[in-house]
């Protein structure tokens, strides 16, 4: 302490230090068992860390002890709420191997649930980020017509959320009778109920507020960081593997490509991403009516693809695009009838790892906005 006078000049030896804050691993914004580590000056975020983990289950190590067909449960459950890209993916990785292909009824039914699939995994995205920010409601709307998805897979392959329908060389079985007008019935009803979302959450004032200019991506970001699907699309990238590395039938599919473009806030925000996904949906219902219109009677499976098969040797990739990027599957076979390698491109584990570098600079109350808009799904950061 100084003294001068009359007056007293105190100098104290104060330090002080960011706080660590653990989010999760038991946290309803995380979807899952995730932990981040923030890091905080104040409200305002320096850093952020995933720890993944703790769903963990060797699915890659299954894959190279199961021959190619008792492998397809362990994909529906990478990720969970699109059981039927899952084995879509991997389906195709085999057929590659196989140098075969799916009858052409198999492959409109296949677009047809993996289009369902997506609006199904999409509603539950913007169901589920209303709640993160706040809406309570929304949720029950989009479960509402969630129901009906799930009825119409059950119908067809008796699962409501695993369904190991779709395998190498076609479905396991065709639509029951009936089945398709189920379907038509569906797109009809989604048409009249879609804007019930978009007015009740995305043009709400508060959810704009809580998402416009918050967790910015650019588009140099998404690209550098290998992000793929609406978060890659969200920040204005105009990729679509369905579109532009055309696998089944979608070349011949009239569809568009949504992008963001700064709606309400600035490019790469969370309300592009979001916007997005809603939008998205609309197209799914678009691409199905056209498969609805066009297939045919025929086969569903192709003969020279039994339950049981040895592939040729050699390596195969595909990646499609799942409703969160692209899931990819790189296949090494030494002739035999199981993998000598499985390895498999989680878009949910690749655009996780983007969290890190949108959260520092952000107030700690967009830490849940944030990682709600990434749509992660734990099981297939995990695997």
């Amino acid at each position: 302490m100084q003294v001068t006078g009359s007056e007293r000049i105190v100098e104290l030896d104060v330090r002080t230090q960011d706080v660590d804050i653990n989010m999760g691993p038991q946290h309803p914004a995380t979807h899952g068992v995730l932990r981040v580590l923030l890091r905080a000056d104040g409200e305002i975020l320096t850093g952020a860390q995933s720890h993944l983990g703790y769903l963990h289950r060797c699915a890659e190590k299954i894959g190279e002890n199961v021959d190619w067909v008792q492998y397809l449960p362990y994909t529906d459950r990478y990720d969970y709420l699109s059981a039927m890209n899952n084995n879509l993916g991997y389906s195709l990785a085999v057929e590659k191997l196989l140098g075969q292909d799916a009858p052409e009824r198999a492959q409109y039914l296949r677009i047809i649930l993996v289009e369902l699939n997506r609006i199904a995994s999409h509603l539950v995205a913007v169901g589920t980020y209303g709640l993160d920010v706040g809406a309570f409601t929304p949720f029950f709307y989009a479960l509402r017509e969630r129901e009906m998805l799930l009825e119409i897979f059950e119908r067809i392959c008796g699962a409501r959320l695993t369904y190991t329908f779709i395998r190498p060389g076609g479905v396991m079985n065709d639509a029951p009778e009936g089945w398709f007008d189920q379907v038509a019935a569906f797109t009809e009803v989604f048409d009249q109920k879609w804007p019930d979302y978009w007015n009740l959450l995305v043009e709400n004032k508060i959810f704009i507020e809580r998402t416009a200019n918050v967790g910015v991506l650019s588009e140099e970001d998404a690209i550098a960081w290998g992000a793929t699907g609406p978060m890659l699309r969200g920040s204005g990238v105009d990729w679509d593997i369905r579109r532009d590395q055309p696998y089944l039938l979608y070349g011949d599919l009239d569809f568009d490509v949504i992008v963001g473009k700064g709606y309400r806030g600035s490019v790469g925000d969370c309300f592009d991403r979001n916007y997005v996904r809603m939008f998205e949906m609309v197209q799914s219902n678009r691409i199905v009516r056209q498969c609805l219109d066009r297939i045919r009677e025929g086969e569903v499976q192709n003969e020279e693809v039994g339950m049981s098969f040895a592939c040729p040797p050699g390596r195969s990739y595909v990646g499609i695009e799942n409703p969160r990027g692209e899931l990819g599957h790189w296949l090494v076979s030494d002739g035999g009838k199981i993998a000598q390698r499985c390895r498999v491109r989680a878009p949910s584990f690749v655009n996780l790892a983007v969290v890190e570098h949108m959260l520092p600079g952000c107030m700690l109350a967009d830490a849940a906005a944030i990682i709600g808009s990434v749509d992660i799904v734990i099981g297939e950061t995990d695997r």
